[in-house]
This record gives structure tokens, C-alpha cells and sequence, in this order.
């Protein structure tokens, strides 16, 4: 029999809040000011704790991906909480479109809410794969210009903060600069402005040279690069606050940007066509994208350089890593794929050889590409020094972080062993990444 739920249709747009789970808060943030802008009329949920697990696992069989918990619990738990009219509440959850369960997480919690009383949700899809054409969001090209400038935006403030919060002087300057930023954006967004290429080739290198600025004091510490699962990855709720604990341990960390995963998935359109046959017009279509995305690349990492911090690779030159390396086929595109292995590889050969490898508990595309690949990487890069960190709602904080510090313990070692004598400056301009940390091996080849 077939399932009958409710649409979100047009006229909802003014009647209707709609609760978007937080993935990714930064970029979020910027991507609910576009609705807004679309004139939805939106809250990014920040609801966290226990009871978020526990109402995913009441509602959802325990086999389901940890993702997929999570985020069906937020909703409930936002839900229950009392704060939101129930008759004039939808939700909003992004399906990928490919071979991860994620694809389905909307089937999901339209059944949990069926089961918890919440039958009357509206649920929109928002994915670029024609899915859910009764419910989803519509994509004209003013929004997906506005999402792809909420990530350029999103990375950039999120790489900034990153290499400069460990060293400041002042406690919290780097945060309260990045929330600064974030006030501007939305707010231009919201006003139909600031998403052009002309006004981000503008504003991004003021927002560097305002973080260049702060007073810092650059002393070797230890550097740890994030990889994982896309929600693990990025989601405090998913990772329980990864970034927090490893800046409590005073290290330094870089957190790949939501881009890479973005051209992932458009190089993955275009290789597929290449691999397997399919339509030209997909394949002419993913290429159009990487160009456009590319040169709005080549911007932030020019911003980045000239503003003396620690740029990312291209990804031209990233699609390259896992087939000179030997390690993992370009095949291999379910879930994070091949490109979990490629960040990993490009962490490595930048001085972040310390690296959490985030993933829920059985997700089978990262346990094969992320954990799998961590011998072989080893195996050519010996610096490397890798830990596969499983969430799920029986791993408890308390282990995970145990787990963390013992490779910590590794690299404070070694960090101590070629330890040179810092400057002691009020501000440094070079490149975060000191030569001092800089990966021997195979890098070089690379």
C-alpha cells in the first residue's frame, strides 16, 4: 500500500516555520539566510544532549546509521519541546541521491513521526537529483548560486578560524570574528546581495586581512586534520564536539571543506558517464560545475596564501592523489568514496599527519575507504599517524576521547623530537603551516 503523508505546498512558504537539522553550522547558517531570503521563513536547530539519541533510537530501528538518528531525533526532540506551533511546523532534510542510506533518511522520519504523533509534519526534500518532486524544494538559480556562495563563504570562515583561534592572544577573538562575519553575510544575503562572484572576490580578502590581524603567537603545536563521514565530519551533535575536545588539547585543526565534497559529487556525475556510459548531457553538465566551481577555488586559496595561512589543495590536483599513491580506484564513489582516502593523503603530505578518521558505527562505504586505506597509507607515508573513531549510541564520549589522546600522545612526541625554538612575536604573517612540520617520505612525489 502506498505511503500518503503531507506536501509542503507554495502557499506554506508564509504560514509555515521550517526546522532545518544542523550539519554543518557554519554553512548552514549562511544557507538558512537564503531561504529566508526565498522568503521561507526558517530556524537552524541547535538542540542537543541525550534525549536527541534517544528518540532516534525509539523511533527508528537500532540498524539505521547514526546520521540518520540523530538527525530524526533533533527533529523530534525540537518537536516535543513545546516551542513550535504544530500546525504551522514543516522540517527540511537533504537527500544526496546516491548509493548512502542517506537517500532514504526522508522515508524514515516521515515514519517516525507518523509514529509519534507528528503525522501532520510536512516534510521537504532539498537535493539536486530530481528526488521527491512533489516535496521538494524548489532550486531556481538565485538559490543555488546563494548555497554555493553559503559554502565558499562557510569554508573560508571556518579555515580562518581554525588557524588562528590556537594562537591568539586574546581568548575568543577568532570566534567573535568569525560570528561578525557570519552577522554581515546573512544579513546581505537576506538582502539579495553578497553572492555574486564580483562581491566574494571583494569582501573575502577584507574578512582574511580582518583574522591576519588578530594578535597571535605562533608556537609549534600539534596539527590534526578531521576526515570522516559527511555528517560525522561536520556535525558537533554527530562528532560530539570534536573540534571543542582537540582544542582543548591544544592542537591545531584542519577541517576539509564542505567544497571538496560538492565537486565530489559533480566529478562523480562526470566519471560515471566515463566508467559505466550514460548521457552526455549529465557529463557536460558535472564538467560546467567544476569549471564554475574552480574558479571561485582558485579565489579562496589565493585569499588564503596572500593573507599567510595554510590553503588547501586544488581540487584538479586532490583528484590525482589516490591514483599516483596506488591506494583506492576512482570507482569507488559511495558515500565519502574515494575522496575520504584523498583527504587523508592530502592531510598527510601538508604537515596534518595526525588524523581522526570520523565515522558511524557500520557505515559501510567509510569503513572501506576511510579505515580500510589506513594501513596502505601508513604503509607509504610512516609519519602518518591515523585514528578511525566510531560514533554510534553505544561508543561512549569517554572512549572516543581516550582513543584521541593516545594518538595525541604520539604526536607530541614526535612534535618534541624536531622542536625548534619559537619566536616569541606578538604577531606572525607567514604561513601557519611551519616548515617544522612539513612531512617527509613520499610527499615529495605527490
Amino acid at each position: 500500500m502506498e505511503q500518503t503523508y503531507p506536501r509542503f505546498t507554495p502557499d506554506m512558504k508564509k504560514t509555515h516555520k521550517i526546522l532545518i537539522p544542523n550539519m554543518a553550522p557554519v554553512q548552514f547558517r549562511i544557507l538558512a539566510a537564503s531561504m529566508e531570503n526565498h522568503g521561507y521563513q526558517v530556524e537552524l536547530l541547535g538542540n542537543c544532549g541525550e534525549r536527541v539519541a534517544e528518540l532516534g533510537l525509539k523511533y527508528v530501528h537500532n540498524d539505521t546509521c547514526y546520521p540518520a538518528l540523530l538527525v530524526i531525533g533533533q527533529f523530534l526532540d525540537a518537536l516535543d519541546s513545546g516551542k513550535y506551533d504544530l500546525d504551522h511546523t514543516a522540517l527540511i532534510i537533504t537527500q544526496t541521491g546516491g548509493g548512502c542510506r542517506a537517500s532514504n533518511y526522508i522515508f524514515l522520519l516521515r515514519k517516525a513521526l507518523e509514529k509519534a504523533g507528528y503525522g501532520n509534519i510536512p516534510v521537504l526534500s532539498l537535493n539536486f537529483s530530481g528526488l521527491e518532486k512533489d516535496s521538494s524544494m524548489p532550486m531556481d538559480l538565485k538559490f543555488m548560486r546563494q548555497a554555493l556562495a553559503a559554502i565558499y563563504y562557510g569554508d573560508l570562515l571556518m579555515t580562518l578560524r581554525a588557524q588562528t583561534q590556537p594562537y591568539e592572544l586574546e581568548a575568543g577573538a577568532a570566534e567573535r570574528l568569525q560570528n561578525k562575519w557570519l552577522d554581515i553575510l546573512c544579513d546581505e544575503v537576506r538582502h539579495d546581495k553578497g553572492y555574486s562572484g564580483r562581491e566574494m572576490k571583494a569582501v573575502m580578502p577584507k574578512i582574511a586581512a580582518e583574522f591576519a590581524a588578530i594578535p597571535v603567537r605562533r608556537v609549534p603545536k600539534v596539527k590534526v586534520g578531521v576526515v570522516g563521514e559527511i555528517y560525522v565530519k561536520y556535525s558537533p551533535l554527530g562528532n560530539n564536539e570534536l573540534e571543542k575536545f582537540l582544542a582543548s588539547q591544544d592542537c591545531e585543526v584542519n577541517l576539509p571543506g564542505l567544497m571538496g565534497f560538492v565537486q565530489y559529487c559533480a566529478y562523480n556525475m562526470a566519471e560515471t558517464v566515463r566508467l559505466y556510459g550514460g548521457s552526455l548531457v549529465e557529463k557536460t553538465a558535472a564538467e560546467a560545475a567544476l569549471t564554475l566551481i574552480a574558479g571561485m577555488e582558485k579565489v579562496i586559496i589565493k585569499t588564503l596564501k596572500d593573507a599567510g595561512y595554510h590553503a588547501p589543495m586544488p581540487f584538479s590536483e586532490l583528484i590525482k592523489l589516490p591514483e599516483q599513491s596506488h591506494t583506492i580506484g576512482m570507482g569507488c564513489k559511495m558515500g565519502e568514496g574515494w575522496l575520504l582516502t584523498a583527504e587523508m593523503l592530502e592531510l598527510v603530505c601538508s604537515g596534518y599527519e595526525n588524523i581522526v578518521c570520523a565515522q558511524p558505527f557500520g557505515c559501510l562505504p567509510n569503513h572501506i575507504c576511510g579505515k580500510g586505506m589506513v594501513n596502505k597509507i601508513r604503509e607509504l607515508y610512516p609519519e602518518a599517524n591515523i585514528t578511525p573513531i566510531d560514533y554510534d549510541p553505544s561508543a561512549t564520549r569517554v572512549n572516543q576521547e581516550n582513543r584521541i589522546k593516545l594518538m595525541l600522545a604520539v604526536a607530541r612526541e614526535r612534535l618534541s623530537e624536531r622542536r625548534e625554538p619559537p619566536a616569541d612575536l606578538p604577531k606572525v604573517r607567514t604561513s601557519v603551516s611551519a616548515k617544522l612540520t612539513k612531512p617527509k617520505s613520499l610527499c615529495a612525489n605527490i
